[in-house]
């Protein structure tokens, strides 16, 4: 990892600019205080980028960004690994879009067992005079017979926030749940409903369920998590939804379920060419997240985590970063970035013994190959400090956090 320049503001009247690579919401945009903020798509020297879709994989970082964040949950379309090595957290944000989610899955299941679409697309290809239609649909009308979703089980595969809140509302429609995670976090636990049974292993789930809904992120264990051998577990016509990521399940796979009648109906949120046109695939064209509350819900979060980087060098939701939050005290803040190896922290202390400053409070914290130290110390930071911060063999950036006012 190379190290980067260090940043320095001396005093309040700073000026921060922000970079826009999407269109996002005004609502979220207002989070950020002229006095402090410049927010525009054209700057060439931004602070914090933030985008939605706009794939930065073929995007030259410029060398002054700070932070990225992403105004959403997925984080495929950026650059994480190329971007931790040069000392950028991504922040993205978890659960915004949430609500917005758990009602499309409701919606898919609800149009599945109700052959909602193949039965609107009957009735829009209906001819003739009003006796004949009405004639024709008594007819034609118990090709499209369905079932109800009381007292049938809900396995759902993931319980972040999108998913407990899934789990929750099937529930509530006299749903049986079964819920798996083995990383689940104690503040989505809590959340959960005590009625949601949680599987043990997957495999229960898969056995057990009559539609099976997946809310984790692509990633490479989850890569084809859904294969050949675990279709084979599921019971005959479940309905899959998929609302997360294409990837997550093996499309051969899935194709040939469909084609034996193992499953029953595959709801999607991203078409392509082996499922668009497919008798048994509703697929949507990527609406998981497109309301107009979910995208203001993003950009409102996204803003405020930024400004939380920026002002006090705190890390919430970072895809690549630990979460990182100390209270200020009355000393002078510097943030450091560093490779997560041994003796940084002590090499940091000496650094500001030897300029005779003193630790008034310290965090450090790390996450996989990358760490990251919050310092209050007693004395202003200047620029040549910081320089012989960078001088540390391993320290990536540093940078003065002033207070505002």
């Amino acid at each position: 990892m190379m190290a980067r320049s260090p940043s320095i503001l001396y005093t309040v009247s700073i000026m921060y600019l922000i970079k826009t690579l999407n269109n996002i919401s005004p609502i979220g945009l207002a989070e950020f205080n002229p006095k402090h903020y410049q927010v525009s798509s054209e700057t060439d020297k931004p602070d914090a980028i933030i985008l939605r879709s706009f794939n930065m994989h073929d995007f030259t970082t410029p060398n002054t960004v700070q932070v990225v964040g992403r105004a959403g949950a997925g984080t495929n379309n950026i650059p994480i690994d190329n971007l931790t090595k040069l000392g950028i957290p991504v922040l993205n944000t978890p659960g915004a879009n949430a609500n917005a989610v758990k009602e499309l899955v409701i919606t898919g299941m609800l149009l599945a067992c109700r052959n909602i679409c193949p039965a609107w697309d009957y009735a829009r290809q209906l001819e003739g005079d009003d006796t004949a239609v009405k004639t024709a649909v008594e007819k034609n009308k118990k090709q499209f017979s369905g079932f109800e979703l009381p007292n049938k089980t809900l396995g759902v595969i993931g319980l972040g926030k999108i998913g407990v809140k899934v789990a929750n509302a099937a529930r509530y429609l006299g749903m049986n749940v079964i819920g798996y995670d083995p990383a689940m976090t104690v503040e989505n636990a809590w959340e959960l409903r005590s009625s949601v049974q949680q599987a043990e292993e997957l495999e229960d789930l898969l056995s057990q369920s009559d539609f099976i809904s997946i809310h984790v992120p692509l990633i490479e264990p989850t890569k084809n998590l859904i294969n050949a051998s675990r279709l084979k577990l599921m019971k005959d016509n479940v309905v899959i939804l998929n609302l997360a990521r294409d990837g997550i399940i093996d499309n051969q796979a899935l194709a040939a379920a469909l084609q034996e009648d193992k499953v029953r109906n595959y709801v999607c949120d991203f078409p392509n060419n082996l499922f668009k046109n497919h008798p048994k695939v509703i697929c949507l064209p990527h609406l998981g997240a497109s309301t107009k509350e979910a995208e203001e819900n993003c950009a409102v979060m996204i803003a405020q985590q930024i400004k939380e980087y920026l002002e006090d060098g705190h890390i919430r939701n970072a895809v690549n970063f630990p979460a990182v939050k100390m209270s200020r005290t009355e000393g002078y803040r510097i943030a450091i970035i560093n490779e997560n190896i041994p003796n940084m922290v002590a090499q940091v202390s000496t650094v500001l013994s030897d300029a005779n400053i003193n630790i008034i409070d310290m965090m450090n914290k790390s996450r996989d190959n990358i760490a990251y130290t919050l310092l209050d110390v007693n004395t202003e930071v200047n620029n040549d400090l910081l320089k012989n911060m960078l001088a540390i063999d391993g320290v990536i950036h540093a940078r003065s956090v002033p207070k505002f006012v």
